[in-house]
């Protein structure tokens, strides 16, 4: 699971495998393989690196290679 922070201020986590897209019109938009869209307050590159480090955490950096 990721951290990451709603435009309102809430902390939330969500597992990154279950993310479709990211779109950013202003704000971050996730779109998750359900349908939902979180609106997030993260840039994509802060986004992009949680799940980088979240990846690397559980070691699956090293079953892709």
């Amino acid at each position: 699971m990721i951290k990451v922070t709603r435009l309102d201020g809430k902390t939330y986590y969500l597992n990154p495998h279950m993310i479709e897209t990211m779109e950013t019109a202003p704000d971050l938009t996730l779109v998750m393989l359900s349908g939902k869209r979180i609106v997030l307050r993260e840039s994509p590159e802060d986004v992009i690196e949680k799940i980088i480090e979240y990846r690397r955490k559980i070691g699956m950096n090293a079953q892709e290679e």
